[in-house]
């Protein structure tokens, strides 16, 4: 009897094992390859499966979604510089060719990576290096093109190819370093080269008008004296009688010449002048200033004519 329910047990547990042994779960956005005795049988959809124990087999779940390959391709520029890829290709599995992406590629990664390969060192050595900067882009969207067009007769989806950084040797990344930072400093040297000269231009035309408007004070101010030793005659040979042109000048003169002694001898800068000053010399310094006159007014002026003495004006 004891054998009896102890052979009851077992075989009531083997029953349960087996019963649940024949239901299995799929993710969501994964698949299952069920085999049936070693042939491919279907596909199993996500959520709660049955298949048959002992006949059936769930060999695989295959991964519906979005996965990602790191691949690093060193190959030669036309301009014979080595220089490392990184390429990142995001690929899946076709949903409605789940069969051809399980039974036809061993290996996908292998697949992807050959496919790579074949892809870059057919364009990469046709450009130089600053062309292969220039096309980076372009060179990714070859690779996606040419990956997705081979790969979809495995099942396989290319959703995007991305090319991450383009790695030269170091010793060529250096010299193109010195090379931009000498084209840097080159344009830096030609900017200030222009800002100087911008400088000087500005300060040559700034003392050009300082010495215009200068000429133009000093004209101004002869033009006043003048002015006033004209008005200065005018006025004194006619509050004078008797007094002439020549009495007036010789008035104004020994005016200004006292005027500027006063000056110099108020002045906190000034130095001492020794010279004769009695009245004695007075007429002396007189036929000085007259004859000074005299010579002014003899040398021809621009047109030609003798000039005026102070004495006619």
């Amino acid at each position: 009897m004891d054998v009896t329910i102890l052979a009851l047990i077992v075989i009531v547990a083997f029953v349960l094992l087996v019963w649940a042994g024949s239901f299995f779960t799929v993710a969501t956005a994964h698949a299952g390859i069920v085999q049936r005795l070693g042939k491919f049988h279907r596909v199993a959809q996500p959520g709660l499966n049955f298949k048959l124990p002992f006949v059936d087999a769930l060999v695989r779940r295959i991964s519906l979604q979005v996965q990602q390959l790191d691949v690093k391709v060193e190959t030669k520029t036309k301009d014979n510089v080595f220089v490392q890829i990184p390429i990142a290709v995001q690929y899946k599995v076709d949903p409605e060719r789940i069969y051809d992406a399980f039974y036809k590629l061993s290996d996908p990664i292998k697949q992807i990576e050959s496919f790579v390969y074949n892809v870059i060192l057919g364009h990469v050595p046709k450009l130089t290096l600053d062309q292969t900067f220039e096309q980076q882009a372009q060179i990714a969207i070859d690779v996606k093109e040419s990956l997705d067009e081979s790969m979809k007769e495995f099942g396989y989806s290319i959703v995007k190819s991305l090319i991450t950084d383009i790695v030269p040797d170091v010793k060529v990344k250096a010299a193109m370093n010195d090379i931009n930072a000498a084209a840097r400093e080159r344009e830096a040297t030609v900017s200030r080269a222009e800002t100087e000269k911008l400088l000087l231009v500005k300060k040559a035309e700034a003392e050009a008008e300082s010495k215009r408007l200068q000429g133009e004070g000093v004209a101004n101010q002869r033009k006043a004296i003048v002015e006033g030793l004209r008005e200065s005659v005018a006025s004194f040979t006619t509050s004078v009688e008797g007094a002439s042109s020549q009495d007036a000048m010789v008035m104004v003169l020994l005016t200004q010449y006292f005027d500027m002694m006063r000056d110099v001898a108020g002045g906190n800068r000034s130095n001492t002048v020794m010279m004769p000053h009695t009245p004695n010399a007075l007429p002396d310094l007189f036929a000085q200033f007259r004859d000074a006159i005299i010579a002014g007014a003899a040398v021809p002026n621009s047109s030609g004519q003798a000039g005026k003495g102070l004495a006619a004006v």
